[in-house]
């Protein structure tokens, strides 16, 4: 184990056993099992619970405590144990839906880049995002069974994008290709979860990418998709998300949880 990384422990957490070699296909594999085992979920922010990005903080949450995380959580985890299997991995600083770099929030999201035979951009800390990682240096449409991305960038700057049911392209995040550290996204996580500004201090969200869709479980509704239709449930009240969040994603509210914004009138 290097730096608080248990490879056996992840894969048991996500459900991945065998041989590991530093290859494409191993690649592709542990991008696509992370994003089906671990929610993407903001909880420990309405819990009161301050997020501190050390690689052995995150493995505990994620993998000891069998918990999710958010895009500096997973991102961060996932890059320390590709890295602790030999492959080259860098952190990438993103900006969410941003028409322009300078536009952006600074520091607004973590990605990442991987060298292997190729350049691939990684990223299993974007909610409802690709399920293996997408070519790097491929500018054209990447289609993939759960919906068609694109990649470009001018060796410097470049924006990745989604493709849209009416055809159009709608930008997902800009990104930088200068590697960056993980306590350099220090100012991002804690604006994210501390400024109500934040959506992620607006309401709670615990999200899972399914074999055949997604299932979403926010303040005041369950939304799951699945082979394209999407069913949505108003929830009746607090007891009701204690509930599904349990039955949907194996997680309990702790005891001594400090629910944040209870009077905001936005959750």
């Amino acid at each position: 184990m290097a730096s608080g990384i248990d490879i056996a422990a992840y894969c048991a957490r996500i459900g991945v056993s065998g041989p590991l070699p530093a290859t494409v296909a191993t690649l592709k594999r542990l991008h696509h099992a992370h994003m089906l085992a671990i929610p993407f979920e903001n909880l420990d922010i309405h819990w009161g619970r301050p997020i501190m990005l050390d690689e052995a903080r995150l493995f505990d949450k994620i993998v000891t405590q069998r918990r999710g995380g958010f895009c500096y959580e997973q991102n961060g985890l996932f890059a320390a144990v590709l890295r602790a299997l030999g492959f080259q991995v860098d952190l990438l600083e993103a900006r969410v839906h941003a028409k322009t770099w300078d536009s952006g929030r600074p520091w607004d999201h973590l990605t990442l880049a991987a060298t292997l035979e190729r350049r691939w951009l990684l990223d299993v800390g974007f909610g409802e995002g690709f399920r293996e990682p997408l070519l790097l240096d491929e500018a054209g449409a990447q289609e993939r069974p759960e919906g068609v991305w694109r990649v470009q960038h001018d060796g410097c700057e470049g924006v990745h994008s989604s493709r849209t049911a009416t055809g159009d392209w709608q930008a997902e995040y800009r990104f930088r290709l200068q590697p960056r550290q993980l306590r350099d996204f220090t100012p991002g996580c804690d604006y994210h979860q501390r400024s109500p500004s934040s959506s992620f201090t607006q309401q709670r969200v615990c999200s899972l990418a399914t074999p055949t869709g997604r299932i979403t479980l926010g303040d005041r509704r369950l939304i799951v998709t699945e082979d394209g239709e999407r069913q949505e449930q108003d929830l009746a009240d607090e007891a009701e998300f204690q509930q599904l969040l349990q039955k949907c994603f194996g997680l309990s509210t702790p005891p001594s949880a400090v629910r944040r914004n209870d009077d905001c009138g936005c959750c």
